[in-house]
């Protein structure tokens, strides 16, 4: 590693972290060690995101042994961000009003996980033809469409290219994924009035100058929305590190409801952090 990277980790205030968890953020700890370790609080889910979360995984961190450099970024401060990205995407053509119903669309605005079907292939109901969305070219400083409302109204990214997505992932090695065959159109911001996991990560990303994402494997095709994502906003492709995921007893992956595998948990068993970091 040179004094160039920039990593970070980004735990969503939604649960106590677990064993997979530490992994992952343990990974993304030693692969920093040459350079920088940002934290970003993934708080944007107003109904799961809690104080005593935000807490509890600071102290978790910790107590493992894992530090960062400067200030937590909290997401929750950052909707200005979040917004202007949407709206260059509307204005290029590249994102669009959808008035389905949340039964329709079946999403959600948190991370998507790999035993979810986080985003089926979109219908295309309130999809418009590209030419009809905005007739402005697209530049730098693009003005707020009179049209958009960030309440009660989703907004998907309109996928036009259906050439596979290439990567090279750093720790599992070449990826492929394919538009309107593993994914379609995917949201963007949520009928809530809030980002979705895929806008808020690369306007982030971006903005602290990642050079490299360490991240589950379950996030792997998130990774390929993203590279979409990154070329329409003109932003720059950091390297990416897909961790293995851990799993159970019965080879389910963990989760937060995993309570008997949480830090908090085995720190109260009198579990050490040197035992922990043992299992991985």
């Amino acid at each position: 590693m040179t004094s160039t990277y920039t990593g970070r980790i980004a735990p969503s205030p939604t649960g106590l972290l677990h064993l997979g968890h530490a992994r992952t953020f343990w990974t993304a700890y030693q692969r920093a060690k040459n350079g920088t370790l940002l934290f970003r609080n993934d708080n944007l889910d107003p109904h799961r995101s809690k104080p005593e979360f935000i807490e509890a995984m600071q102290e978790d961190l910790h107590w493992l042994g894992i530090t960062w450099s400067k200030p937590i970024v909290n997401q929750s401060e950052r909707l200005p961000l979040y917004k202007a990205a949407l709206e260059r995407l509307i204005a290029q053509g590249d994102a669009y009003e959808c008035h389905c119903t949340r039964k329709d669309l079946a999403t959600s605005s948190h991370a998507p996980h790999e035993d979810e079907d986080d985003e089926p292939i979109y219908n295309g109901k309130c999809r418009p033809q590209k030419n009809s969305l905005s007739s402005r070219p697209e530049r730098s400083g693009v003005e707020r469409p009179p049209h958009l409302s960030f309440a009660k109204t989703t907004y998907p990214f309109r996928i036009e290219a259906t050439n596979p997505i290439h990567f090279h992932d750093q720790n599992l090695g070449p990826q492929t994924f394919t538009p309107q065959k593993d994914f379609g159109d995917f949201l963007l911001w949520s009928r809530d009035g809030i980002p979705t996991y895929q806008l808020a990560t690369v306007v982030d990303d971006a903005a602290m100058q990642i050079t490299e994402v360490v991240r589950g494997a379950d996030l792997l095709k998130s990774t390929a929305r993203q590279i979409l994502l990154q070329r329409a906003l003109n932003l720059p492709t950091p390297n990416y590190f897909h961790c293995e995921l851990l799993r159970d007893e019965h080879n389910i992956r963990l989760a937060k409801r995993h309570d008997a595998l949480s830090l908090r948990t085995l720190r109260a068993q009198g579990i050490t952090p040197a035992e922990i970091l043992a299992r991985f």
